[in-house]
């Protein structure tokens, strides 16, 4: 049977403000989303049926956006102890379901795809960030499957 992918987006902003300047001086109130076939945005509803819509959220969906999430949380606070200053973070991350013949299967992967803009502090130093938060994230520490990032740093 073909692999079955799902994509969330996340995305937070400084919204006008400084950024991980300080540890206190930015918000963790961030969107996720994801869409439907048409390309609309799902509810964030979950699907209560055996046969998910592809109109709301299903729980692989929800898995994703916490791995997503999470490491943006914790990449966020390092950023701001680190001296990096981050006003926009994207994420469109994904997950791989592969499923046998019988119908059977297992989250085989997921991988983040973080696309974040700096306004200051060293490039490198926000890059290899996006490890330390690896390390830290409950939720990547807590899943039997390989939680991948491959982040893109952006100055402006």
């Amino acid at each position: 049977m073909p692999d079955h992918k799902y994509k969330t987006f996340l995305h937070w902003s400084a919204e006008g403000g400084e950024g991980t300047k300080t540890y206190k001086s930015f918000t963790r109130t961030h969107r996720i989303t994801a869409k439907t076939k048409s390309g609309a945005d799902k509810p964030a509803i979950v699907a209560t049926s055996a046969f998910y819509s592809l109109d709301h959220y299903n729980p692989d969906e929800m898995l994703l956006a916490s791995l997503s999430s999470c490491h943006m949380l914790w990449y966020l606070h390092l950023c701001a102890t680190s001296g990096v200053v981050v006003v926009d973070y994207r994420d469109e991350a994904e997950i791989v379901l592969r499923l046998d013949a019988k119908g059977e299967g297992k989250i085989e992967s997921a991988t983040l795809h973080p696309r974040v803009t700096i306004t200051s502090g060293d490039p490198d130093v926000a890059r290899a960030l996006h490890k330390d938060a690896h390390k830290k994230c409950f939720v990547a520490n807590s899943v039997n499957f390989p939680v991948l990032c491959e982040p893109e740093i952006i100055s402006s």
